[in-house]
């Protein structure tokens, strides 16, 4: 299977850690490729809805190939750490520009990996994964899972031993 993994942090911190978990193990059997959106240059969606009369974005940015890559995936695995009770902006401005191909991602099996400085049962977790229930809903969304991990300190994640085997877990079952 081919899983494109958004990464949602700028920093090499906890989202990092989460994420290189869940890949050592979904490495075996699966093609990985992972997007750094605070590497790309990529404009704002603008809303001009130019796109819907073209096979992409007008902009004359990293835009197109990135959705090019989103949307030839098997699976789309969503990473963000919490930013003001809600996905990070990297994150979101991906997402946003992925209106451009929206039908194209249509019945992808997805995968939402949230990391904050809250403890579990606060609602900004719960915040985010509505906001993905509700692109999963509209999208047909194959919902594979959903985790959510509490980490302060920039190695606190690493030092989780169960959800680091959770993590990797998920990536074998794939």
């Amino acid at each position: 299977m081919k899983i494109v993994i958004i990464n949602g942090s700028a920093r090499k911190g906890n989202t990092l850690t989460a994420i290189e978990a869940f890949m050592k193990g979904a490495l075996e059997k699966n093609e990985i490729e992972v997007i750094e959106p605070d590497r790309l240059h990529i404009a704002p969606c603008k809303g001009c809805e130019t796109c819907q009369c073209y096979k992409g974005c007008v902009d004359s940015d990293d835009t197109n190939p990135t959705i090019d890559k989103i949307a030839a995936a098997d699976m789309i695995l969503f990473a963000t750490p919490v930013y003001w009770w809600g996905m990070s902006a990297q994150l979101k401005l991906i997402i946003d520009k992925c209106y451009c191909r929206g039908l194209q991602l249509k019945n992808k099996k997805v995968g939402v990996i949230i990391v904050g400085g809250s403890p579990i049962d606060s609602i900004q977790y719960e915040l985010i994964c509505k906001q993905f229930d509700c692109m999963a809903s509209y999208l047909s969304w194959d919902m594979l899972f959903q985790k959510s991990y509490y980490a302060n300190a920039r190695d606190e994640l690493a030092k989780n031993v169960n959800a680091m085997k959770e993590l990797e877990e998920i990536g074998k079952k794939l």
